[in-house]
């Protein structure tokens, strides 16, 4: 099933220039963690040190439904009827996506797999070496994504403690004086959504540590410390 999240704002991000990390044993790479743990920025440094290509269900269905192909036009009537993609439309579309060019040595899986069930079905059509699970605790996590804003005129993102405006109520970008917060952006939301995570990926976790492949990283320090750690638990 596929859910979408924005990723959240955090400190500066610097650009990593780091030799790409590929060892013989190292196939496909499965990435998680909660909603506001810096997974987009630690998936595309992952890409830039692997060498693997970043897989998201989300774009996957997209580029599905805008080329028009089979499993695509399947995935879009549920799309269209507001409901969750099923497991075996989203593996179809991993089935062909993990046959293009720049998936011979394997891909790294962002937010998938969700599930027992979608782990097992993934399994079967390719072989996950490392999971990396991104963990940060939830009061910090609502902390990050209730402070997000926005620029109303240019959509320029800030946050009330890591990136506010240099000068109080004036988008650097633009000079603009309006500014809006995601409605779901509110501790209820943000807990309720913890919550399912954990309730899901729990479970999940525990399946991946049986098989010695599951790797947990502390997402709540320095974004080149995460990054360091997720280097090294893939050598």
């Amino acid at each position: 099933m596929a859910i979408l999240r924005s990723s959240v704002v955090g400190p500066a991000r610097p650009t990593v220039k780091a030799k790409t990390v590929y060892a013989e044993h190292m196939e496909s790479i499965v990435l998680f963690g909660p909603p506001g743990a810096g997974k987009g920025t630690q998936a595309q440094r992952i890409t830039e040190s692997t060498g693997l290509p970043q897989v998201s269900t989300g774009d996957m269905l997209r580029a599905a439904v805008a080329a028009g192909t089979q499993t695509g036009m399947e995935a879009k009537k549920y799309m269209d009827a507001g409901q969750l993609v099923p497991d075996q439309v989203i593996i179809d579309l991993i089935k062909d996506r993990i046959q293009e060019n720049d998936a011979v040595n394997g891909v790294m899986f962002d937010g998938f797999t969700r599930t027992i069930p979608q782990a097992e079905a993934l399994a079967n059509i390719t072989t996950v070496s490392h999971v990396i699970s991104i963990e940060v605790p939830d009061e910090r996590i609502v902390e990050r994504i209730c402070g997000r804003y926005t620029c109303a005129n240019c959509g320029a993102v800030y946050h009330d403690s890591f990136k506010p405006t240099a000068e109080e109520g004036k988008c650097d970008s633009c000079g603009g004086l309006e500014f809006k917060r995601r409605a779901d952006d509110n501790a209820d939301t943000v807990m309720s959504r913890l919550e399912a995570y954990h309730t899901q990926t729990s479970p999940l976790g525990e399946w991946y540590n049986s098989k010695g492949i599951f790797h947990v990283i502390d997402g709540d320090r320095a974004i080149d410390q995460i990054t360091d750690d997720i280097i090294a638990a893939l050598k």
